[in-house]
């Protein structure tokens, strides 16, 4: 059985309208008690609610707000930035080669949250400047706090409130951290679906990597540095939930996309590892991407790969 995160059940939005919907405390409480989890019904039990019994939605956004913070600071530290700048240059590079697409190009963060990973490719203009940011959420508060710090920030990109998928220009390369593990079961491969069906180029997803090592550290890091039990509570309860290789492999296997996962376990230091993309392109995409990457596109492997190591 796999558990929830918090943050999950205490929020709810119309997926088409963005509208947001109230979520009963008890109701909340009865779910994480019937999946066993006790610790986290005691944690929610604590949150403020009204005379009804919902939630206090000010009080839920500004504790969101903070543990994204805290999780800014990780990402931070892990250098999100600049690992997936290390795939997202040679894939424009790629496609700009190509001609699959002429620009400008538009690269979309799915789950942007606070923002931090746009925020820090437009202050450092890596992409150049034929490439429009747009990070993209489900939660007007964090939309709302990432936009705030980028016009304080003087940077240029933007956020919108919404669906990324329902946006008025598609984007040519879908990007997240940290979000396929919130997608379960046949929602995975729908996220992928939806992407592939789209006018999009390619995709490049960092997620948790699904080694034994990881609730463990998660574990340390988040006892070490979240202040909030939610935060300690979810970043644990992430990594357990994350997907294992070929997981994601087969759910990414969309028309159109050949996915690859780069460094798949078994090829890095379970030690060192903590995230690890999943990529897709446009089958013509994966040629040039491996001539850009250089030396480097040796650790790109496909399905055939994995199949090939479990014989």
């Amino acid at each position: 059985m796999h558990r929830f995160e918090i943050s999950d059940l205490i929020t709810a939005v119309d997926p088409h309208t963005g509208h947001r919907l109230p979520v009963r405390r008890d109701e909340v409480i009865r779910r994480l008690r019937a999946n066993g989890d006790e610790h986290a019904a005691k944690i929610v039990a604590g949150l403020p609610a009204g005379q009804d019994g919902v939630l206090d939605p000010q009080a839920v956004d500004r504790l969101l707000v903070s543990v994204h913070t805290e999780l800014q600071r990780l990402s931070e530290e892990l250098r999100i930035g600049e690992r997936l700048l290390h795939l997202l240059d040679p894939l424009f590079s790629a496609i700009r080669a190509t001609g699959a697409e002429s620009g400008p190009y538009r690269l979309v963060d799915v789950g942007c949250g606070l923002g931090y990973l746009i925020r820090w490719l437009a202050a450092t203009n890596a992409l150049g400047p034929d490439v429009e940011l747009v990070g993209v959420d489900l939660d007007a508060a964090l939309v709302g706090e990432a936009e705030q710090l980028a016009r304080a920030e003087g940077l240029d990109c933007r956020f919108v409130h919404g669906n990324a998928f329902d946006l008025p220009q598609a984007a040519t390369v879908y990007v997240s951290t940290g979000v396929l593990h919130h997608f379960r079961g046949p929602a995975l491969a729908e996220f992928f679906q939806a992407q592939a069906a789209s006018p999009a180029q390619a995709f490049c997803h960092f997620d948790i990597a699904a080694t034994r090592l990881a609730p463990i550290g998660a574990w340390i890091f988040h006892r070490a540095r979240m202040r909030h039990p939610l935060g300690r509570h979810d970043g644990v309860v992430s990594a357990e939930r994350a997907h294992s290789d070929e997981t994601l492999l087969s759910a990414a296997a969309a028309p159109g996309i050949r996915p690859l996962l780069y460094e798949p376990r078994g090829a890095a230091n379970p030690f060192c590892t903590t995230l690890r993309p999943i990529i897709g392109v446009r089958p013509h995409l994966e040629a040039p991407l491996r001539r850009a990457m250089g030396r480097s596109a040796r650790r790109l492997v496909g399905p055939e790969h994995l199949a090939e190591a479990a014989r």
